[in-house]
């Protein structure tokens, strides 16, 4: 039996827009991966607590508050205090294309920018994950 992947989708800070984060976590589950929503306006450290707790093979981030060189570095690093290197981290959202360059430096595997198809996600994850699910 192959197991499901597991994606964690969280928006992390003040911002309180999740349509693009429902979008995203319907189309990942369409295509037989087990998602879990952390919901609106989570810490870092809510964040991380999940993706350990529901042993992720993918956490997605959804930011359209513009906190994203603030939050996403703060994510990534307190993932690697806690020793999880094998989780693909992922984000999507407004984020401009200058301040991609430094995110994916920090970790980052991938930014879905507005216009990114749902397909185009789904495609990345299933040929970029760390853990192979057996």
């Amino acid at each position: 039996m192959i197991d499901k992947i597991r994606v964690v989708i969280a928006k992390p800070g003040l911002d309180g827009h999740d349509r693009g984060a429902k979008a995203i976590a319907q189309a990942l589950r369409d295509a037989g991966m087990e998602v879990i929503y952390t919901g609106i306006r989570q810490t870092p450290e809510a964040i991380v607590n999940t993706v350990i707790q529901e042993d992720a093979d993918v956490l997605g981030v959804s930011i359209l508050s513009g906190a994203h060189n603030h939050l996403l570095p703060k994510i990534v690093e307190q993932l690697r205090e806690h020793g999880v290197d094998d989780v693909l981290i992922v984000a999507g959202g407004v984020i401009p294309e200058e301040d991609i360059p430094k995110l994916n430096q920090i970790g980052i595997a991938a930014i879905f920018t507005p216009g990114t198809s749902l397909q185009q996600v789904v495609e990345f994850i299933r040929k970029n994950l760390k853990r192979k699910r057996s």
